[in-house]
């Protein structure tokens, strides 16, 4: 009986400590993957050059239209495309023919060819009103050619629009909700020409980074070449790092192992963003200050006018007189000073300014003397 029970005792200790030992594995498998989780692709921080998108633009005609088309006594350009593809359709107008079009609007169009397409891939287009027309809801796109910036066409649109807007109008009232003159044909025009690639045929495999930077680049490398082996990546400066993929190693395979290694990138420049529109102030956690003090007040000016009439006595020659009496008003808050530590971060800076009752646009302007008077380490950029 106590053999049995010891035998017992004996598997469910054990049975204890592989359930222990298996919970320990997966704890530290999660703290290994979230780690690598936080780190960045290099596909994420760079680019292949070569591999990238080519806009295309072409001229159409919408029909269809709801009687919302251009105005033709206004955008002639529309009268004479339709003449244009009249006349390739078969149908000749005598000379002076004045059309009088209301479902017809003359558009442009815009696309993007991605890297490596082939002819018979679809894309989508944006269709846009260049006239007069109220709305292109409900129209067709006539086959345009699509071009590139070297006159070639490499694809051809057609088909319906959808516009994300909604107008109605009666008696002189109008409603209108989204934008009207906008439209996009989902996969609408097809691929009618290739663009040549090198990528398999050139020796090497250039990366340019998304952000000038020295460091990441330096990291980059040394990243790579850990991965493949030295002597595999050079960065040539701080933008662009050529890569040799090894001997025997099929080229879109070495290309996905490169864009799939994570590494952590070097921290960015302290910089500001201001937006002198709105107010907004974007800053990362590398800017730094220098001490400082900082004096704000405001300074008001309010003027007001009101009308004073003077009216003349009943049955006398006189005229009513209209004039205006002005009062200004000035108003001027008490400068505050507030001391800044060196070292301190821009959040704390922010912190204490709106502490004193600063407005965005006041905020702006002493960021900028800050930087003026040499006490902020950052690069300020103006949008």
């Amino acid at each position: 009986m106590l053999n049995n029970m010891n035998t017992n005792f004996s598997s469910h200790w054990k049975k204890f400590v592989l359930i222990l030992l298996l919970d320990i594995a997966l704890f530290i498998s999660s703290l290994s993957f979230s780690h690598v989780a936080h780190a960045d692709r290099i596909k994420d921080l760079a680019t292949i050059q070569g591999v990238r998108s080519n806009q295309l633009v072409g001229y159409g005609i919408v029909v269809g239209l709801d009687g919302t088309g251009d105005q033709t006594t206004q955008t002639p350009f529309t009268v004479q495309s339709m003449l244009s593809m009249m006349k390739q359709l078969g149908v000749n107008l005598p000379e002076g023919t004045k059309l009088q079009l209301k479902n017809v609007a003359a558009v442009l169009l815009t696309s993007s060819l991605p890297p490596f397409a082939q002819p018979g891939q679809t894309l989508d287009v944006t269709v846009s009103s260049i006239g007069n027309a109220k709305s292109l809801r409900g129209g067709t796109l006539v086959m345009t050619p699509l071009k590139g910036a070297d006159g070639q066409t490499y694809a051809i649109a057609q088909g319906n629009l959808v516009v994300g807007g909604v107008g109605a109008s009666a008696n002189g009232s109008t409603a209108q909700v989204n934008h009207l003159s906008v439209g996009r044909i989902s996969n609408g025009a097809t691929v009618e020409r290739a663009l040549p690639s090198d990528i398999n045929i050139a020796n090497t495999v250039t990366l340019e980074l998304k952000e000038t930077d020295f460091s990441t680049a330096s990291l980059m490398t040394d990243t790579i070449n850990r991965f493949f082996g030295a002597a595999t990546a050079q960065a040539l400066n701080g933008r662009v790092i050529q890569v040799s993929p090894p001997a025997g190693k099929s080229r879109i395979a070495f290309l996905a192992e490169l864009e799939s290694i994570n590494m952590a990138p070097a921290k960015a420049n302290a910089k500001i963003i201001l937006n002198a529109r709105t107010g907004s102030v974007v800053m990362n956690q590398a800017v730094r200050l220098e001490s400082c003090a900082i004096s704000h007040g405001n300074l008001s000016v309010v003027i007001s006018s009101s009308p004073v009439i003077s009216q003349p006595q009943p049955f006398s020659s006189g005229e009513t007189v209209v004039a205006e009496i002005s009062q200004i008003e000035i108003n001027k808050e008490p400068g505050k000073i507030v001391p800044i530590p060196a070292g301190a971060s821009l959040s704390d800076v922010v912190k204490a300014l709106n502490a004193i009752g600063t407005t965005p646009q006041d905020l702006l302007a002493i960021l900028q003397a800050m930087k003026a008077a040499g006490s902020l380490r950052a690069d300020l950029e103006v949008i």
